[in-house]
């Protein structure tokens, strides 16, 4: 279930030479070579014929940007005629092009999670890309593995994939590999624990190495794997060393151990140093200035760094064939490449997409008495300002970057927002379906108490929106700087669904959020019959809303993150001086199911219209215990990817409706290993059955996904022993159990 691209097959076969992981400076490290043949292979060949061509300065305007408002992209370089090679355009986000007024607002990386659906997720990548490419644009500034989201009240855990490891890394390669099918450039970003807006500029996130590698670096390993072009470096510190100038993550773990051909590049304004940085393994800084047009780091200062000798001319080649041979590998040299135009419609028919990811990633948490799917009800309350376009939907100029949580929310703010080409309200789709069958609404659009419990008294159904926001630390959003200041719903969310319960007795709460708020107030009303969480939809909120409230299609969005009963059963904070990520491997569920804590909504939980049976688990195991010795291959050693364990499930729809669900594999490691989370997953396989039909859930375990990061020897090793295999509808509800021994 896996994906693989044949390029990436290809590169997994053969090992990339270089990359001494020993040395004591970035400048004495071996180039990487990928081997002869292979798609990075071809692209090196093609890079170091043109850099014999290019002088000093014509190597340092491709490594350096023209600085802050420079040239029409967020990020721009110089151009080298010589061989062709453009001024190349950097642009946000991970949810498609900012700044444009003729492209697709894509659902958040948070949402597409939710559906854990892969087709969908690469669908996204592709469509993503084609609009990237159809405006002109060669790098996207996406997709999102950190931050993780291992603090729930982080502000760009949308951005991303949801706070479980191996769930991003999947969805990273499937995002990459959809991007750069079409010729983009994806970038992995932020690289490397940046799990905070508040002073992320300043912070050192101090984690130990077996928490780096095991969940940190390890969906950055498969966007390497996936053959991602670039990886993005942080603003933090990473154990006192600025992220973008350490050579320990950027050279050693990032280039030598997971073998990563393409080049780094800065998050914006993140660089400190010339020599510094450069000998570290930075390759590309970004945008070249500060936002006042200063502190110009690299151009005219690297040259000199070059010609003092404090920067070899081999690492300024290294960086330059790096950059090259990512436009190769994409095939932008090609004649024909599109102009750059924002203003340019790229849509398509992109937004089938987007309602599918935002239907398919919303999560039932509860349906008592069966209130959902709708009955044609006589009459139905729509109530809350979320339920209406606002200041965020209509992309008001007093929203800008989305900084606003004013009316209907689809995305989170900062540079991973992006405008919408138009916004489907709740309350417009369900006014329009349910008028179609003769059922009265009424609209509270306001968040008012009196308001909204006058508009539910007397009706069939109460619908009550509420939300919560977070975004980008340069925006202060309603008293929230990025990060959120606590768990709660926004604009008294709380006290406007009390205020309905008081006056209706089928009250459905549909939740729009960022992430984890506390329910625990909602959930006390025997009134609230189902608790609806649609997530960030984006443009197609209310189609997909409407899908789902009226039984079109049965949810089937599974939750990327727990959901608590109260605040302080979570164990991460923002903190307000350095993270020393005290917590280690033991975050969210594992944090959860380690300390025997007992959550309101697990990882992995959703509900659904139709009931599914779990029967016949099969394991079959080829596995052996000792570390991993292949040659690095991009991704780490080869042998890392190799499948050692293959698990089956059957599983039955025994309902009455269609649906889809969402099997999770989770893992157990024996006694032998060092002290690891009670369950890690490790698979899933999402699979879409009529009622009576039975399908089979095939897991395909490789090695690395038995392994453990071994700090003595800075091995990935399987430990011998029982491993437990649990399976699943979620992290708690585990339907069946089995073992596989490792000698």
């Amino acid at each position: 279930m896996h994906y693989r691209t044949a390029a990436a097959l290809a590169l997994a076969t053969a090992p990339i030479a270089g990359a001494d992981s020993h040395s004591t400076s970035g400048a004495s490290a071996e180039a990487v070579v990928p081997p002869a043949g292979t798609p990075w292979g071809i692209a090196y060949d093609k890079a170091k014929t043109a850099l014999a061509n290019l002088n000093l300065q014509d190597k340092v305007g491709i490594v350096s940007g023209v600085g802050w408002n420079g040239g029409p992209c967020v990020g721009n370089t110089s151009p080298a005629s010589k061989i062709g090679y453009p001024s190349l355009c950097l642009q946000d986000g991970p949810l498609g092009v900012r700044y444009s007024t003729g492209s697709t607002a894509f659902t958040p990386g948070i949402q597409a999670a939710s559906t854990w659906d892969i087709d969908l997720i690469r669908e996204r990548g592709q469509f993503i890309g084609e609009e990237v490419k159809d405006s002109g644009i060669h790098v996207i500034l996406g997709p999102v593995a950190g931050p993780l989201g291992k603090t729930p009240q982080a502000g760009r855990n949308w951005e991303g994939f949801g706070v479980d490891p191996y769930l991003t890394g999947i969805a990273m390669g499937q995002t990459i590999n959809g991007i750069q099918s079409v010729g983009a450039q994806a970038t992995a970003k932020h690289y490397i624990l940046n799990e905070q807006e508040l002073n992320r500029e300043t912070i050192s996130s101090n984690a130990d190495d077996r928490t780096l590698h095991e969940l940190y670096t390890w969906p950055f390993a498969d966007a390497v794997q996936a053959n991602v072009a670039s990886v993005m470096c942080s603003y933090n510190k990473v154990n006192t060393t600025w992220a973008c100038e350490d050579q320990y993550t950027l050279q050693t773990v990032l280039k030598d151990q997971l073998g990563f051909p393409g080049y780094v590049m800065t998050d914006w304004n993140a660089q400190h140093t010339t020599v510094q940085s450069a000998n570290a393994g930075l390759d590309m800084s970004m945008p070249g200035t500060d936002f006042n047009g200063n502190n110009r780091l690299w151009g005219p200062a690297l040259t000199n760094a070059v010609n003092s000798n404090q920067v070899p001319t081999s690492r300024v080649d290294d960086m330059v064939t790096r950059i090259l041979a990512a436009w190769y590998l994409t095939g932008q040299d090609q004649a024909g490449y599109p102009s750059f135009n924002i203003s340019r419609n790229v849509q398509g028919n992109h937004k089938t997409n987007v309602r599918a990811i935002a239907r398919d990633g919303i999560v039932l948490l509860k349906n008592d008495a069966s209130i959902l799917p709708l009955k044609k009800p006589a009459s139905i309350a729509i109530v809350g300002s979320a339920a209406v376009i606002g200041n965020h939907a209509n992309n008001s100029p007093s929203c800008s970057d989305k900084g606003c949580d004013n009316g209907a929310l689809g995305m989170g703010w900062g540079s991973g927002a992006v405008n919408y080409p138009y916004f489907v309200a709740p309350y417009d789709a369900i006014n329009t379906r349910a008028s179609s069958q003769g059922t009265q609404v009424t609209l509270s659009n306001t968040d008012d108490t009196n308001s909204g419990a006058s508009a539910a008294r007397g009706k069939d159904v109460a619908i009550v929106f509420i939300t919560a926001d977070s975004g980008e630390g340069y925006i202060t959003v309603e008293g929230n700087a990025g990060d959120r200041n606590n768990l709660d719903p926004w604009h008294n969310g709380n006290a406007l669904v009390q205020a309905v319960a008081g006056a209706n007795s089928n009250v459905i709460v549909v939740v729009h959020s960022v992430g984890a708020i506390i329910l625990e107030q909602i959930l006390a009303l025997p009134q609230v019959k189902a608790v609806v969480w649609a997530g960030l939809p984006s443009q197609e909120s209310g189609n997909a809303l409407v899908d789902v409230l009226w039984g079109d299609v049965s949810p089937s969005g599974k939750l990327v993150y727990t959901i608590a009963k109260s605040p302080n059963d979570y164990n991460t904070r923002i903190v307000s001086g350095d993270d020393g990520f005290s917590e280690g491997l033991f975050i969210d569920y594992k944090h959860f199911d380690d300390a025997n804590i007992t959550p309101r909504y697990e990882f992995g939980f959703g509900l659904s219209y139709t009931k599914f049976n779990y029967s016949r688990l099969s394991v079959l195991s080829t596995a052996k215990s000792g570390p991993a010795t292949g040659a690095v291959v991009p991704g780490g050693p080869s042998d890392l990817f190799q499948n050692v364990a293959t698990v089956t499930v059957d599983i039955a729809n025994s309902g009455q409706v269609t649906g889809a669900e969402v099997a999770q594999l989770y893992i157990t490691y024996p006694p032998s290993a060092p002290r690891t989370p009670p369950k890690q997953l490790r698979g899933f396989a999402k699979l879409n059955l009529t009622p009576g039909q039975s399908g089979t859930a095939t897991f395909n375990i490789r090695r690395r996904d038995i392994s453990y990061w071994d700090t003595a020897s800075q091995k990935w090793v399987v430990p011998s022993g029982s491993f437990g295999i649990s399976v699943g509808a979620s992290s708690r509800d585990i339907r069946l159990t089995g073992t596989l021994s490792v000698a």
